[in-house]
């Protein structure tokens, strides 16, 4: 008997994911646990095995296409086994159970009452003149009443200049819910400072002769022990409480081809620069080939950005949801500064520190920053 299999929650409030590809097609036989499908979630590419050995009979999406949670993903069967999916039937007014033909599609059906001198358009037309920026008022509608169509929309578009919808992958549409319920719900106030890299960026340069040293190793070594003197900095707010965690989970944010990503070091504060550095250049490589593991994405006690890895300088980062800080470190260009009173060519270190405004004051935090600059100036490495 035919076997339908439901795509399951294989995350932390999974909704939807998209086919990456079929490992067999339909009418290929496959094994118990073999694998038989790999999916895009918001965090990682998974695979899911079968469930039961048999003939594929039928893909529930193809691949490209995204499916809910719960929705029909595989037909397993056995040899010679023919499978159907359940056909709606519209009863005739008879009774008789007779299927009757749809006719039309849904934007020909009849719109409700639109109130007057708005366009005539269904709401999903209207959603899509919003993310084209077309104006429905400058649109001659060519459906029936002259109400505006889909077609009408994009030809008005078009009009305007070329244009080209993208569906955003899963992993992009994780961060953009993210960043908007930081920007929601925590009040931001960012401030700015400089350091005098030398010291560090010799370290680095010493260190990597024995094996890769990201900077970020570094400076998550020089920035753990500035977190134990300042504990609301290695924190969450819980409601009327604060949450001062008493270990260090330091989150690493990586550039990879889906979009920027927060790996996680566990436990920095027991680990040396060689073992921060190992660390981060596992979950990076993991993160960038889309392998890593949910549970390595989560749970950071606060985070460093180093986003002079791709050209910036400063900048105005967006606290994690569930932590109270975040530190962007900028590129170290030469440039004109002052050292001992005289004007040279040197380096210095930009750095833009995000925290939230109802736990940190704008003094702590530039206390706190002040810490940061002596760390990075004094590592030995």
């Amino acid at each position: 008997m035919a076997f339908e299999f439901h795509l399951p929650d294989i995350g932390e409030g999974l909704a939807e994911a998209t086919i990456v590809s079929w490992r067999i097609p339909v009418g290929g036989r496959i094994g118990l646990d073999e694998p038989m499908v790999e999916i895009e979630t918001d965090k990682a590419v998974v695979e899911i095995p079968a469930p039961r050995a048999g003939v594929i009979l039928h893909h529930g999406a193809p691949e490209g296409a995204t499916i809910a949670v719960e929705a029909l993903l595989v037909v397993i069967g056995e040899e010679g086994e023919t499978w159907s999916p359940p056909l709606p039937v519209a009863m005739a007014a008879s009774g008789r159970g007779e299927a009757l033909p749809i006719v039309g599609n849904l934007e020909e059906a009849a719109p409700a009452a639109v109130p007057a001198g708005r366009p005539r358009a269904l709401p999903v037309v209207r959603r899509l003149a919003a993310s084209l920026g077309v104006d429905l008022a400058s649109v001659r509608g060519s459906g029936p009443g002259g109400r505006i169509l889909r077609s009408d929309v994009e030809s008005a578009a078009r009009g305007s200049g070329p244009v080209e919808r993208v569906r955003l992958s899963p992993t992009r549409l994780a961060i953009a819910r993210n960043l908007t319920r930081s920007w929601q719900e925590i009040p931001h106030v960012t401030t700015f400072g400089s350091a005098d890299p030398t010291a560090l960026l010799a370290a680095r340069t010493r260190l990597a002769e024995a094996s890769p040293t990201p900077l970020e190793a570094l400076l998550v070594n020089a920035v753990v022990p500035v977190l134990g003197d300042f504990a609301e900095f290695n924190a969450s707010l819980d409601g009327d409480h604060l949450v001062v965690r008493k270990y260090f989970d330091i989150g690493v944010a990586v550039d990879t081809p889906e979009g920027l990503m927060v790996v996680v070091v566990r436990g920095a504060d027991t680990l040396d620069v060689a073992g921060i550095a190992a660390e981060i250049v596992r979950l990076a490589e993991a993160a960038r080939s889309r392998t890593i593991p949910a549970a390595d994405l989560r749970g950071a006690t606060f985070t460093i950005s180093n986003i002079g890895a791709v050209g910036g300088g400063y900048g105005t980062p967006i606290i994690p949801h569930g932590t109270t800080a975040i530190l962007s470190v900028g590129r170290a260009d030469p440039k004109p500064v002052v050292r001992e009173g005289a004007i040279v060519v040197g380096r210095e270190l930009p750095l833009s520190l995000s925290y939230d405004h109802r736990v940190i004051d704008g003094a702590r935090g530039r206390a706190f920053l002040a810490a940061v600059i002596a760390a990075i100036a004094g590592v030995t490495g």
